[in-house]
């Protein structure tokens, strides 16, 4: 149920208005009556369908973090005054920052950002990740980085808000459970923040939706995000491992998981040892069954299409150019030479 305007707060914080409201919860704009200031006041509202025990963690968590938040001191994020449970709902009362979100200043834009302030915004948002990613011992990965939870002040600065999503990672796993999958806003959120079995972030997460970010600004459109739904479907029969089940990508000739072979197999032309029917070498003899082969302009050994150096003497194959420094062959699309190491 929402706060009411003139509704008191552990007796010191006075709602005055409400600022924005989420799926999670809702921001409020309150009074400190002890200090005689102006603060933003977050809620969250646990999940009713959630288990108690479930509750009881996340409740441990949100005082951890709160604690953890309430410790930084950076130009670019929030000050945290204050943290409380009041009414089975969870709060943070934090600084209030005037200003617009990139979101509305893009809208009201009406077609792309400028590059350079759009590149010295980004500047400042990474300026904050580099004070959350290197907190010690636990960094601090925000996971929800987009432009309405970016706001600029008058004075020109960036404020990174809204850690309504924020984890910490763990020292001893450096892999963020993914305890919220398919929350955050997917136009903005890496792969491995919704994608069923690639649960996992980490700071390269925050990193990625910076770059969407930008993007999106410059181009005056939301971002690319993802193009999955967010559980996917089962790998057919076809994709499954006939051994042990396990699910296999297109193009690979071993399991994964029993490392049996996935499509076949056949004899080797020159030894008879058996191999599978995708290979390129036997494993037996080590010699090229790929239905064609390079020679090595060298040495005349065999290679198989794909290469790009020769597996008998390690020369460059497909003599596309000569280095001008050395005069040694270079591989097709070789931007330095093998030989000297010289640009090409």
């Amino acid at each position: 149920m929402p706060l009411a305007v003139g509704q008191l707060l552990q007796g010191r914080y006075r709602i005055l208005r409400l600022l924005g409201q989420g799926g999670m919860g809702a921001v409020y704009l309150a009074e400190d009556t002890r200090l005689g200031r102006q603060c933003a006041v977050k809620e969250n509202i646990p999940d009713p369908t959630a288990a108690p025990q479930v509750l009881a963690q996340l409740r441990q968590q949100f005082q951890a973090e709160a604690r953890i938040l309430a410790a930084l001191d950076h130009p670019n994020l929030p000050k945290v005054y204050d943290f409380f449970t009041d009414g089975g709902s969870e709060y943070i009362v934090m600084e209030y920052i005037e200003g617009d979100t990139l979101a509305t200043l893009s809208q009201r834009q009406g077609g792309p950002l400028p590059e350079r302030p759009v590149l010295i915004w980004a500047d400042q948002v990474l300026d904050a990740l580099e004070e959350l990613h290197g907190q010690q011992p636990r960094p601090i990965i925000h996971r929800d980085i987009k432009p309405a939870n970016i706001i600029l002040t008058a004075k020109g600065r960036i404020k990174l808000v809204d850690f309504g999503l924020v984890k910490l990672l763990d020292p001893n796993d450096p892999r963020t459970a993914t305890v919220m999958k398919g929350m955050g806003t997917p136009e903005y959120a890496p792969l491995e923040q919704y994608a069923s079995g690639a649960g996992h972030t980490d700071a390269r997460s925050d990193i990625y939706s910076i770059a969407e970010f930008r993007a999106a600004l410059a181009a005056a459109r939301a971002g690319l995000g993802l193009s999955i739904p967010p559980a996917s479907p089962p790998a057919p029969a076809a994709m499954r491992c006939p051994s042990c089940g396990q699910a296999y990508a297109v193009g690979e000739i071993y399991c994964q998981n029993c490392a049996a072979v996935l499509a076949g197999e056949r004899a080797c032309p020159h030894c008879g040892a058996s191999a599978p029917s995708g290979a390129l070498y036997c494993p037996g003899c080590g010699r090229v069954i790929a239905s064609s082969v390079t020679p090595c302009p060298q040495c005349g050994h065999a290679n198989a299409p794909v290469e790009v150096y020769c597996q008998g003497c390690s020369r460059p194959l497909g003599r596309d150019g000569v280095c001008r420094a050395c005069g040694q062959g270079l591989p097709q699309h070789a931007r330095y030479c093998p030989a000297c190491g010289s640009h090409v």
